[in-house]
């Protein structure tokens, strides 16, 4: 970061210029170390310049808030202080949006603010989840303890994130293959071929009717194709994050065949680990559930998990709560959830949960992975079939009528 600055020197001389730091502490710590002697210091900005990198666009993944969190508790475990640490992993760190964030977040923590508080300022890169965690450690004194918490838990989410994302590109990158040979036939090859085929005289077969009438269409009428594509893309894409939308979406993925039970192992997994980490850190119990409802990214399993919370700070039990949702809430997890409670380790047995529907949602990935390659191909063969039989079949005809 660049800082402008006015100053003195020994002689009282003003001297008025820029400096690059990483925060203004530095900036005046090296502005001392030149026997300048600063009456202001301020950042720099540029607006309409080049440098604002147009940062609407920089994305930060969730791979590199992982990586990030992991060699940050591995720097605060070896007694580096939280500053230092920071600043040296925004050294590393290529992602400029994020680089920046973070030597804001070690310039806030030289100046006082606790590092809670630093990184609760930038929410859309550090859930409360993990916020909350951070602020547990510093009330506790085991912050490096707790760091480690935040990168296993966060490196199960993307593992399980990233596995089953890994299960549906292959079926996106073939259907949009057979799209495009779809289109290129369907707009280039048959209109050259309609001509020979109706100048046979002979009666086309249904099937060749049925592709000229989608080519004849898909040509003289593209722009109601591209409209309703459009139509189709952006209310799949804007939708679901309208809060009716969400609401609508959430419940729909829950009650559809297979995936429906893929979708319950994972909210299921994901409530059963931030529940436990967040426990193991020292939070109450009922933070700790509205923390959970916040993260769990379903509002089906929100509603839930703030009703259970409202009923534990009526007394009640958490499986008190969970028993009232069999068609969301498996009887395995409900009874695991009532032995940690009896036997005063909950956090441990939630973390059994974990393991358990972990194994769940890998069998299932790896299952469907299995299926769903003979699926395609079945259907992109029969999809092949019918071009093929709509131009063939009257080029069959017209050749054994002139054999």
């Amino acid at each position: 970061m660049k800082f402008t600055y006015q100053a003195r020197t020994k002689e009282g001389e003003i001297k008025k210029g820029t400096i690059e730091a990483i925060s203004k502490i530095v900036a005046v710590d090296l502005l001392h170390k030149n026997s300048l002697y600063p009456t202001s210091v301020s950042e720099e900005t540029k607006i309409g310049s080049l440098n604002m990198e147009i940062k609407m666009f920089e994305m930060i993944s969730s791979k590199e808030v992982v990586m990030f969190t992991r060699e940050l508790s591995i720097m605060i475990e070896s007694n580096v202080p939280p500053a230092k640490a920071l600043e040296a992993l925004g050294d590393q760190i290529t992602n400029k949006a994020f680089k920046e964030k973070i030597f804001k977040i070690a310039s806030d923590i030289r100046e006082g603010v606790t590092m809670s508080k630093s990184f609760s300022r930038y929410p859309k890169v550090f859930s409360s989840f993990y916020v909350n965690m951070i602020r547990s450690g510093e009330i506790s004194g085991t912050l490096p303890e707790v760091l480690k918490k935040i990168a296993d838990h966060l490196e199960n989410e993307y593992y399980i994130k990233s596995k089953t994302m890994g299960a549906m590109i292959y079926p996106i990158v073939v259907l949009v293959v057979f799209t495009i040979i779809f289109l290129v036939v369907i707009v280039y090859i048959i209109p050259g071929l309609v001509e020979v085929l109706e100048s046979s005289g002979k009666e086309l077969p249904l099937v060749t009717k049925i592709v000229i009438g989608v080519s004849n269409f898909a040509i003289n009428y593209w722009w109601i194709v591209l409209f309703l594509f459009i139509g189709i893309v952006s209310f799949i894409a804007y939708y679901p994050k309208t809060k009716e939308g969400k609401t609508v979406t959430d419940e729909l993925m829950l009650k559809l065949p297979i995936i429906g039970n893929f979708q319950k192992n994972v909210c299921m997994n994901r409530f059963a680990e931030n529940l436990s980490t967040l426990l193991s850190s020292g939070k109450p119990i009922t933070e700790a559930l509205e923390v959970t409802g916040d993260l769990i990214g379903n509002d089906i399993y929100q509603k839930i998990i703030l009703e259970t919370r409202d009923g534990v700070l009526k007394g009640k039990k958490i499986s008190d709560g969970l028993v009232k949702y069999p068609k969301y809430i498996s009887p395995l997890f409900v009874q695991m959830i009532a032995v940690g409670e009896s036997t005063g380790k909950i956090s441990e047995t939630l973390m059994n949960v974990v393991r358990f529907y972990k194994t769940e949602i890998e069998t299932f990935v790896d299952s469907i992975s299995n299926i769903i390659e003979p699926v395609l191909i079945l259907g992109l063969a029969g999809m092949v079939g019918i071009l093929v039989a709509a131009v063939f079949l009257p080029l069959y005809q017209i050749g054994s009528t002139v054999g």
